[in-house]
Formats: C-alpha cells, sequence, structure tokens
C-alpha cells in the first residue's frame, strides 16, 4: 500500500477502467463504479479536485462477435449498449464521471503511442498488426507479481506466427473478414487492441504519472500490467502512482460473469432491491477483497437501509452532541486508511445505536459520513416526505382506539393509513408513521 501523493498539491487524477459495450452491464460490472465513486466522493470531502476518468471500450472483439448474428454493424451495437451503460449506472444515484472517454474517439492518440513504441524499438509491425516486445521492458510483471516466463496473454493462437515471442501482446490488429470497424494507421487499416487504448484514453485526459489507477482485480494481468509496460516504454515514466484493484461478485461461488452464466443485470437488480441496498451492500466489504452477492446478503442490506432511514427520522436539525464526535473521526480515519469502507460503516452503526438509544440526535453527523458514501438521502428523505397533518391525525385516533380497546377501529385506521403509504411502528419514544415497504 503506497501513500497518496500528488503531482499536483490538492489535485488528483483517477482513471478506472469501464465496460466493453457488447451486452448489458451486469451488477458485478457496477462494483467499481461505486468504489471509484465513492473514492471521488471522499476525496472531495477531504479538500482535494478530484477527476474521475471512467472508459467505454466500444472498440474490441466480442463486439464484433456480438453484433455479426444480430445482423447490425458493430457500430450500432457499441453505441445501443453505452446508452444502455450510461442509463443503468445513472439509477445508481451517485453522478457520472467527469469524463467518460470512447475508444473509438481516441484512435488519433492511440495511433501516435503505438508508433512512439514501434520508434523506440518496443513494438513491430508485421502484415497489418503491431505487437508489444514484453521481453523488451526489464520491468514487465511487476505490477502482478508474475515471472515473464509464466505468463500467457490469452490471445490464444491469434497471430502465433507473426510474433517474435509468444509473450508478444497486440497493440493493433489488421482488418479482418466479418469486421465492419477500423481506421488507418501507417501501417494498415485496423483497428487497436484493447491494453493499448486504456493508455491512451488515461494518457490524453489526465497525463502521465496520475495519481490512482482502478479496475476489477481481474485486470491486474494482462490488461493492467500491459498498460503499464506499453506507457513506461513510450514514455520513460509510470502511467500512475497507484493501482488500486476491487474484488469480484461471487454469486453461486464463482466470479459473476458473462462467460460463466451467473449474472444479473444491473437494471434488474436495482429494480429487485433498490439502489441504496446496492449501495450499502458494496459497502460493506472492503474493495479489495470478494464479495458475496446473495438474496440473503441483499436482503440484509435492505434491512440496513431500513435501519439507517428509520434513525434519520428521529434525528432533528444541527450538530451531533460532541461525544458522538469519535465517531464521526473513527469513520474518516478508516477511509483514510485504504478506503476501507467496511470499518467505516461499523462507525455508523454504532452511531445510529446511540442516537436511537438517545431517542434522535442532531443529524450534521450522519449526513456527513453518509454523504461520502452516496446514501445521504436516506437522510434527506425524511426532510420534506414525513407524514402529513392528516396522516398524524390518523396516528391519534388509532391510538385514542387502542387505548379504549376499540380493536376494529384501531384495525380500520391502521388500513387507512397503510393506504396512504404509512405504516405504524412502535419506538422508545411512541409510535410513530414510516413509509410503507413496498
Amino acid at each position: 500500500m503506497r501513500d497518496l501523493e500528488p503531482r499536483e498539491p490538492g489535485r488528483v487524477g483517477i482513471y478506472a477502467c469501464g465496460p466493453t459495450v457488447y451486452n448489458r452491464i451486469h451488477v458485478g460490472n457496477a462494483r467499481p463504479f461505486v468504489v471509484f465513486s465513492q473514492l471521488k466522493r471522499y476525496l472531495e470531502h477531504e479538500g482535494y479536485a478530484a477527476r474521475l476518468v471512467v472508459n467505454v471500450t466500444d472498440v474490441n472483439d466480442k463486439i464484433y462477435d456480438a453484433a455479426r448474428p444480430l445482423g447490425v454493424p458493430s457500430a450500432d451495437l457499441a453505441t445501443e449498449m453505452t446508452a444502455h451503460y450510461v442509463r443503468d449506472t445513472d439509477g445508481l444515484g451517485l453522478g457520472r464521471p467527469d469524463a467518460e472517454p470512447l475508444a473509438s474517439e481516441t484512435i488519433a492518440g492511440i495511433v501516435e503511442l503505438t508508433q512512439a513504441l514501434i520508434d523506440s524499438g518496443h513494438a513491430y509491425a508485421v502484415d497489418g498488426d503491431v505487437y508489444f516486445r514484453v521481453r523488451s521492458d526489464p520491468d514487465y510483471g511487476s505490477l502482478s507479481h508474475r515471472s515473464v516466463d509464466d505468463m500467457d496473454q490469452g490471445e490464444g493462437v491469434e497471430g502465433a506466427d507473426r510474433k517474435e515471442d509468444p509473450l508478444d501482446f497486440a497493440l493493433w490488429k489488421a482488418q479482418k473478414e466479418g469486421e465492419d470497424t477500423a481506421w488507418d494507421a501507417p501501417w494498415g487499416r485496423g483497428r487497436p487492441g484493447w491494453h493499448i487504448e486504456c493508455s491512451a484514453m488515461a494518457e490524453e485526459l489526465l497525463g502521465v504519472g496520475f495519481e490512482i489507477h482502478g479496475g476489477g482485480s481481474d485486470l491486474t494481468f494482462p490488461h493492467h500490467e500491459n498498460e503499464a509496460a506499453q506507457t513506461r516504454s513510450a514514455r520513460s515514466t509510470e502511467l500512475a502512482r497507484i493501482w488500486m484493484h476491487n474484488g469480484m461478485l461471487q454469486l453461486g461461488g464463482e466470479k459473476m460473469a458473462k462467460s460463466v452464466g451467473n449474472i444479473e443485470s444491473l437494471a434488474d437488480a436495482l429494480e429487485r432491491w433498490g439502489r441504496d441496498a446496492l449501495i450499502l451492500l458494496f459497502s460493506q466489504s472492503h474493495y479489495r477483497q470478494p464479495m458475496q452477492y446473495s438474496d440473503e446478503t441483499l436482503g440484509a442490506a435492505q434491512a440496513g437501509v431500513r435501519r439507517i432511514r428509520e434513525a434519520a427520522r428521529r434525528l432533528h436539525p444541527g450538530a451531533s452532541p460532541e461525544d458522538m464526535a469519535p465517531l464521526r473521526e473513527r469513520f474518516f480515519a478508516a477511509l483514510a486508511d485504504d478506503f476501507n469502507t467496511a470499518e467505516a460503516l461499523g462507525a455508523v452503526w454504532e452511531w445510529v445505536r446511540e442516537s436511537n438509544r438517545r431517542g434522535g440526535v442532531g443529524d450534521a453527523g450522519l449526513r456527513e459520513m453518509l454523504g461520502v458514501l452516496g446514501l445521504d438521502n436516506l437522510v434527506d428523505a425524511t426532510d420534506d416526505g414525513g407524514p402529513d397533518d392528516d396522516a398524524r391525525e390518523l396516528l391519534e385516533q388509532r391510538e385514542h382506539a387502542r387505548a379504549a380497546r376499540d380493536w376494529a377501529e384501531a384495525d380500520r385506521l391502521r388500513e387507512e393509513l397503510a393506504a396512504r403509504g404509512w405504516q405504524v411502528r412502535d419506538s422508545p419514544t411512541g409510535p410513530e408513521l414510516v413509509p410503507a415497504e413496498p
């Protein structure tokens, strides 16, 4: 783990690898979106000017392969799925990244970076393809901590007869039959390889040597290892200072992935569980750890959302008592230590328990903590969405009926409240109205 040391005081650049848009994204793809959106919020809370860049890979073999049986141009499929991705992640309510570059709009930068690697002897062109000489980089393998001789680029037999070394990987691929999207380049018409796309997009928007490069742990090798090698070899400096990898979602004991088939789309997950439960679930695990995704864990997250929301209803305006301050300090200390949202939430739960014990305290502390996680709406929802005077009058009538042991009238009034969207909950300070669960 490395300390955050910005190139420029007070400014932090973050690049996170986004989706390859050949299908709707699944909920596992949402984890890095949440992690790095929350990281940006935390850094801004701490006074940094944080710039978050999340790319879209819209040029890729997977897009060609998905478009072909549909009989549609690959660019059209990529455009459609990019729009779905934006709408689906908008449902998380965390805002958009500061920039969302497309690989297809960064071709000039990709060509320039590839040419720089050829000119410096780190890459070579053959039959319209361009390959990176892995053994030309003495630091190759330093990110993934692998021996060069034990590596497999995952490119199969493609280009094997043209590579100088089986370890070399493609920077540019000559256009093949059935590939309907291609660009002209000095070494031939084709399109970029996956790894060079991200190196070029990151450099174009954040420069080299930016602060944090993120993405799923499954990208450490070969994707991030290759990104680092390309930029280091072409620019004689590191692409990023810190590499930050989030763990995978586990569903049915395996990594959630389209290739495994154990996926749930983000759109379906949002509809089933709601954005608050998803964000709370993601926050309950340290970002580096795998996370269990199941009906049980999401049901528990929904219960946690209700618990926070109900505690928020008992809050009153103003600052929290001074003796609650250590919990706030514990929350932010946990985030300062490798962005440990799981430990930070421990302080939130203790804050909620103590507030409930006192029958409610000032709302400032809870709102501030939840705001960093993107869950401040759990407090804000209580500001304008409380019961109106008619609902309060019905609650009072129900309590009179209960005191008179008129159970039929009490039940009728309860049903009328439910029809208005409210249910009665007992609390240490007496009965209260909370929104009825859907």
